[in-house]
């Protein structure tokens, strides 16, 4: 482990102690699991305190961990055979209309839903992802950082908008990249992979209409060519 990030774990295990659920080197870069009811002191310490310095975060970001670690694909040989298998229809949304997440698999069990922070110490010149768990998966609410962080007020928006997590305190947490009128959040493991609905621009009546899905959900399989014909050598 680099030296600037195993320091960069000590100080946040003195400084924050039992408040962390989890202090590691994650994927080569230091992160911190931290409590929702606790989550805004921790984030004011990270961002004031000479220690830390984390004057900007770069991004928010929504996680469902619904059936994690749960695939429908067989990957396990791709590397021999040049391809990936759809396998079995095991995903959740793969019916025509969003359906209810079944009880299973989540991230250690913790929940389903939680916030990412990607935090950034310009001054230090050292970065820290800092998760937070929402603790009701039926209404995942965690507080707003954007009164810290500026910048986080679209990211926040963003997450709310495809993930339905809703952060406490923010001052416009309103839909930004759905349409007007749009039902469901299409991140979640439980939206439909087709959709709900199909648009398309009627001539006729001079307007975008909106339709029932017409295709059917299934687990895509590649067609597999072994000999093509337009590839041989002409003699």
């Amino acid at each position: 482990m680099p030296e600037a990030l195993q320091t960069l774990l000590e100080k946040l295990q003195t400084r924050f102690g039992d408040a962390l659920l989890d202090c590691r080197l994650d994927r080569a870069e230091a992160t911190i699991e931290i409590p929702p009811d606790q989550a805004l002191a921790i984030f004011s310490a990270l961002r004031d305190e000479p220690d830390f310095a984390f004057e900007q975060v770069m991004d928010v970001c929504g996680v469902d961990y619904a059936a994690y670690g749960d695939v429908e694909w067989a990957t396990s040989e791709s590397t021999n055979q040049g391809f990936s298998r759809g396998v079995v229809e095991r995903a959740t949304g793969r019916g025509p209309t969003a359906i209810q997440v079944a009880d299973g698999q989540t991230f250690a069990g913790k929940g389903r839903f939680a916030a990412v922070y990607q935090l950034l110490s310009v001054s230090r010149n050292q970065r820290l992802r800092v998760r937070v768990f929402a603790p009701d998966d039926e209404l995942p609410v965690v507080p707003s950082v954007v009164h810290l962080w500026a910048g986080a007020n679209w990211f926040e928006r963003e997450a709310f908008d495809l993930f339905g997590i809703v952060f406490e305190g923010h001052p416009d947490l309103r839909r930004i990249l759905t349409d007007y009128g749009f039902i469901g959040h299409p991140f979640r493991k439980d939206f439909p992979l087709i959709g709900q609905v199909e648009m398309r621009y009627d001539p006729e009546r001079g307007r975008v209409v909106y339709e029932p899905v017409s295709i059917d959900p299934r687990v895509l399989v590649p067609r597999v060519i072994r000999k093509d014909n337009r590839y041989l050598e002409s003699h």
